[in-house]
């Protein structure tokens, strides 16, 4: 009963070919599933239990269904390397590593991915970073599976645009390292931004 009701709130999440091996984990591995509003500092996180809670993983409600999968199978990876090493492992270290790449393996298949994603996974999976986020091409294919919208990656805009972030307005300015200047319109400051931060154009 359980499991017919983890089931049925996966489905809206994840892609169904994928809902019951993450259901099954979910019982095999005892831990809460808790479904977040939008954080803009991070897609999902993973607890350890304490006061005699269980293991618990939050994931944003916002995330399309392929980056929802991906950052679920990061935190079920955090939650087996705290089982099997506790806290004397780094977060993100080899451990970790080599966990993701275990339990992201059953989904490497063209019923969950489609093939696009599966060689951005791919390559990412070579060495994965603490953040898919950081990974701008597999970012870029992940966000190409997001519902239409009137925002644009910032790295389409030429030098010089002017756009809307936090409800704040900037002017782009000249790429530096991984990063793009911009500045802020009200107050001239200078702040770093990705490529692919999705803003308004004004």
């Amino acid at each position: 009963e359980q499991a017919d009701r983890n089931q049925a709130i996966l489905s809206k999440y994840i892609p169904v070919p994928a809902v019951p091996l993450i259901s099954e984990w979910i019982l095999l591995l005892n831990f809460k599933l808790k479904i977040k509003k939008s954080r803009q500092t991070k897609n999902g996180d993973y607890r350890p239990p304490r006061k005699g809670l269980n293991h618990q993983i939050t994931i944003n409600q916002n995330l399309n269904k392929y980056a929802f999968l991906l950052t679920l199978v990061h935190e079920i990876a955090h939650l087996i390397t705290y089982v099997n090493h506790g806290r004397i492992v780094k977060d993100h270290g080899a451990e970790w590593k080599n966990c993701f790449k275990t339990q992201i393996t059953p989904f490497m298949r063209d019923e969950v991915f489609p093939v696009d994603l599966q060689l951005a996974i791919k390559s990412y999976m070579k060495n994965p970073a603490a953040s898919h986020c950081n990974n701008d091409d597999l970012m870029r294919a992940l966000k190409s599976y997001d519902a239409p919208s009137n925002l644009v990656f910032l790295e389409t805009l030429l030098v010089g645009t002017e756009f809307m972030h936090s409800k704040r307005h900037f002017f782009k300015g000249d790429k530096v390292s991984k990063r793009y200047k911009c500045i802020e319109k009200n107050t001239l400051n200078t702040y770093l931004f990705s490529g692919l931060a999705e803003v308004d154009i004004v």
